[in-house]
Formats: C-alpha cells, structure tokens, sequence
C-alpha cells in the first residue's frame, strides 16, 4: 500500500483533499440548520449573514457568525505558525494538524450525543467555535498541501476558475475534473450532512471525524520521505 501511495503523491493529496472538501459540505450544513444558522467553514457566508444581522434582518443570528469566524481565524493562524518555514506540500505538521481537526471534531460529537434535546445555548456555541477552529485549522493544513483550485472551503473561485478556463471563456485545456469534483463533493457533503442531521446532528459531525482522521494517515503514509542530515564534514588534522 505505502509504495502504491507513494507511485504518485500529487493524486493522493488531490484525492485526500477532495475528501476534506466533502467533510467541509457536511460541517457547514450541520451548522447552518442545525446550529441556527451558522457557518462553519464557508467564512463569507458568515460574513453576509452577520452584515445582514447587524440590521435585524428576519432576526438572523449575531453571536453565532462571530464566534465561527473568531475561531476559523484562531484555527488558521495556528495552522501558519506550526507550518511557517516549511516547504510547500505534505509534511508530519501537516498530519499533526489534521488530527488536532480530527481530535476537535470528536470532542465537539460526544457531547452533543451525549446531552439530550433540547441542546442548552453554551452547547451551540461551543460546537459551534469548534467546528469553526477545526475548519480553519484544516484550511491552512490544505493552504501547505497546495492542491491547486482545492481549498476544502470554498468552491467560489474554483467555480470562476471552471467557467472562465472553458472552451466559452478562454483556450487551452483545464484541470476540470478536479475542479467540478471540488463543487460537486461540497455539495454531496452538504446533504450527507442534512440527512444525517434527521437522526443526530452528533452522528454528522462524527462522519467528518472519520474521514479527517482517515485523511490525516494516508496523507502521511504517503508523504515524502524527510531529507536526510548532511554529513559534517570531518574536522581538518593538526
């Protein structure tokens, strides 16, 4: 298994990333219905939510936007700090970080399937502030891996990049597989995620601990080896 991972690392990171996009749909849709409205990992979603809150638009929420894009930008900046100075692609931070997202993840499932309905407010909000960090930790893991056009977040640009590059908006071939996977998977995760909510909104966020922890190891069974130490060179005779 270890060599076939290895035959060709750029379609693993693709695939592996695809998988973190899925797991984006189905956290940012248990949010938006199940945690009043809230996104967790689409961030301009938050953005337009709160920006139309402030008004006291159809009373959408206020503390929830705030504390997802608190924690998302908490989330990321760790993310940098671990991964500053090293090169771009897969590396053993790479798989710490994901399974500090993986590790969040669970502690964010348990007790919402622990604690019976209806779910107290200091719940939501803490589920809530999770999923955010987990969302933006896994964005700046994604950001060092450097999928081209596969944040795991947002399809937005990947859309433009899918239009503009056709045969109808400009020439030459495009990466479009990856490129229509990306919002076709987000989307896939998204009504995995309202289904599983019909039986828990715990099981959904379960689904994306499985499958964060299940990238983070074959991400790194499939890295590349570290550079070895350079030799020292012997020290000169008297």
């Amino acid at each position: 298994m270890p060599s076939r991972l290895l035959a060709d690392r750029d379609r693993l990171h693709t695939g592996l990333m695809l998988a973190l996009t899925f797991s984006t749909g189905v956290v940012d849709s248990l949010g938006y219905l199940g945690l009043d409205r809230v996104f967790t990992g689409n961030m301009t979603g938050n953005v337009v939510i709160l920006g139309m809150a402030l008004t006291g638009a159809e009373n959408l929420p206020i503390a929830g936007p705030i504390i997802a894009l608190a924690l998302f930008m908490l989330g990321a900046l760790i993310a940098g700090r671990v991964l500053r100075n090293r090169p771009v692609g897969w590396s053993a931070r790479t798989t710490g970080l994901l399974f500090v997202v993986a590790g969040v993840l669970l502690v964010a499932a348990v007790p919402e399937i622990a604690v019976q309905a209806p779910r107290p407010e200091w719940l939501t909000y803490g589920v809530t502030g999770a999923l955010g960090f987990a969302m933006g930790t896994q964005a700046g893991a994604a950001r060092q891996v450097a999928v081209k056009d596969v944040t795991t977040v947002v399809v937005t640009s990947t859309l433009v990049g899918l239009a503009f590059d056709s045969h109808f908006g400009g020439r030459g071939r495009q990466p479009w597989f990856r490129r229509l996977a990306a919002v076709v998977l987000i989307g896939l995760g998204a009504l995995s995620g309202a289904a599983l909510l019909r039986v828990h909104l715990g099981w959904g966020i379960a689904l994306s601990f499985v499958i964060t922890i299940s990238v983070a190891i074959l991400g790194h069974v499939g890295r590349p080896a570290p550079a070895p130490a350079p030799t020292p060179a012997p020290a000169p005779r008297a």
